[in-house]
C-alpha cells in the first residue's frame, strides 16, 4: 500500500475503534445488567458474572460493528475534506483508488470478521451462557436456598425447601408456578433431588394442584415428577438447542429427526439465511459511506453532516435486512431477499462511485430545510436588530 493509503486506513480504523468501543460498552452493559439477578438471587461470584458477560459479547458485536464503520469512514473523510486534504489529493491528480482502496479493504476485513463471529463464536457462546444460568439456578436449589424460606427463582416461580440433605437431596418441597397465564400450578412433594447435570428437579411422592383461567381446580397425585428448574431445560431431556444455538454445519444440513427442528423448520431456514447474509453489511455500508463522504465538498455549501445521511441510509438498509429475514421465516419463496438487500445496495453504490455521482437529498426536502433555515435566520436578525432599540427606550 502507498503511504497515503496507509494514512487514510489508520485514521479510519482509529475512528472506528473510538466509536465501536464506547457504543459496544453501553449496549453490553445494558444486556449484562438485565442478568444481574444471577448474582443477587443465586449467590454466584463476580467471576461467574464476568464469565456470563463475556458469553453475551459475541451476540452484540455483529450488530454494532457495521454502524461503527459508517461513523468511522464518514467522520474521517469529512475531517479530511474540512482540512483540505481531499482537495489536495484531487488537485494533485491522484486516482480515487487512493481513497477507495483503504476503505474497501477495511470493509472486507470487517465483513469476514463478522462472518466468523456470527457463525463460529456466537452459537457456542449462547449455549454456554444458558448452561451457566441453568447450573446456577440448580445450585440455587441444592445449596443456596435457605431452609423453610420462600425464594423466587424467576418471575412467577417460587420454591420452599423444608430440609436439605447431602447428595442434593431435598425434603418437604413446595413449588408455586405462575409463569403460564392459562394455569396456576402448585406442587407438593415429600422428597426431591437435583440431577447431576443440574437442569431438572425430580420430585417424589407428591401432588399437583392445577387451577385454570376459568377457576376450575384439579388435583393430581404422582409418584415421581420431573420439574424444569430454570425454564431452559425441557422434558425432552437436557438443554435444548434452538436455531440460534446451532452450528452452521447443522443449519446447512439439519437432522430431519431432531424434535426442535420438526417443531419449527421455518425458524432454522431463516437463521441460516440470516447468518449467510448479515456479514455482507459492513462492505455495503463502506460503499455507501464512500458515496456520501468520499468526494471533495466546498466549505460554503450548506449541508447536513454526511454522517447523518450515511447513518440514515444504513439504518434503512439494516431494517430492510431484518424485514427480509422475517419474511424468509414465513415462506421459503423469500429466501433471496436477505441477500438482495445488501447486494443491490452495494451495486447502486458501486454505480454511483464509478460514474462519479454524489448523494443528494430529494429536492422537496432540501427546499423545506432551506425555508426553515431562512425563517430561523430572519428571526435571529430581527431579534438582533430590535434588542438595542428596546434597551434604549427603557433607558
Amino acid at each position: 500500500m502507498k503511504l497515503l493509503e496507509v494514512y487514510i486506513l489508520r485514521r479510519i480504523f482509529q475512528m472506528f475503534l473510538v466509536t465501536l468501543l464506547p457504543v459496544l460498552t453501553i449496549i453490553w452493559t445494558i444486556q449484562v445488567l438485565g442478568r444481574i439477578n444471577l448474582v443477587t438471587d443465586t449467590g454466584q461470584s463476580m467471576g461467574s458474572f464476568a464469565t456470563l458477560a463475556t458469553y453475551i459479547l459475541p451476540t452484540i458485536i455483529p450488530v454494532v460493528l457495521p454502524f461503527a464503520l459508517v461513523i468511522g469512514i464518514t467522520q474521517t473523510l469529512t475531517a479530511m475534506n474540512n482540512d483540505s486534504e481531499l482537495p489536495v489529493i484531487d488537485a494533485a491528480g491522484s486516482s480515487r483508488s487512493i481513497i477507495y482502496k483503504p476503505v474497501l479493504m477495511l470493509g472486507i476485513a470487517l465483513s469476514l470478521f463478522s462472518f466468523i463471529i456470527t457463525n463460529f463464536v456466537e452459537p457456542p457462546s449462547r449455549v454456554a451462557a444458558r448452561q451457566m444460568v441453568a447450573a446456577a439456578y440448580a445450585d440455587l436449589l441444592s445449596s443456596v436456598i435457605e431452609e423453610k424460606t420462600f425464594r423466587s427463582i424467576e418471575d412467577g416461580l417460587y420454591v420452599q425447601i423444608s430440609e436439605r440433605h447431602s447428595g442434593r437431596v431435598l425434603k418437604g418441597l413446595f413449588v408455586v408456578d405462575y409463569r403460564d397465564p392459562n394455569f396456576d400450578l402448585i406442587y407438593y412433594a415429600r422428597e426431591g433431588s437435583i440431577d447431576e447435570s443440574g437442569t431438572s428437579l425430580t420430585m417424589r411422592d407428591g401432588e399437583v394442584h392445577r387451577k385454570s383461567a376459568d377457576g376450575r381446580i384439579s388435583v393430581i397425585r404422582f409418584v415421581s415428577y420431573a420439574f424444569d428448574l430454570s425454564a431452559m431445560a425441557k422434558s425432552e431431556g437436557g438443554l435444548p438447542q434452538y436455531s440460534t444455538d446451532r452450528s452452521l454445519a447443522f443449519l446447512l444440513n439439519p437432522d430431519p429427526n431432531d424434535p426442535l427442528y420438526q417443531k419449527s423448520p421455518d425458524a432454522y431456514r431463516a437463521e441460516l439465511h440470516r447468518r449467510l447474509s448479515d456479514w455482507l453489511f459492513p462492505i455495503t455500508f463502506a460503499l455507501i459511506s464512500l458515496v456520501i463522504a468520499g468526494n471533495t465538498r466546498s466549505h460554503r455549501q450548506t449541508r447536513v453532516h454526511p454522517m447523518i445521511y450515511a447513518l440514515f441510509a444504513a439504518f434503512a438498509i439494516r431494517w430492510l435486512g431484518f424485514s427480509a429475514t422475517n419474511l424468509v421465516e414465513r415462506h421459503a419463496v423469500y429466501v433471496a431477499l436477505p441477500y438482495a438487500v445488501p447486494v443491490l445496495s452495494s451495486l447502486v453504490a458501486i454505480f454511483m462511485l464509478a460514474t462519479n455521482r454524489q448523494f443528494s437529498m430529494p429536492a422537496f426536502i432540501a427546499r423545506r430545510i432551506s425555508r426553515v433555515n431562512a425563517g430561523l435566520q430572519r428571526r435571529l436578525d430581527g431579534r438582533a436588530a430590535s434588542g438595542p432599540t428596546s434597551r434604549g427606550g427603557a433607558a
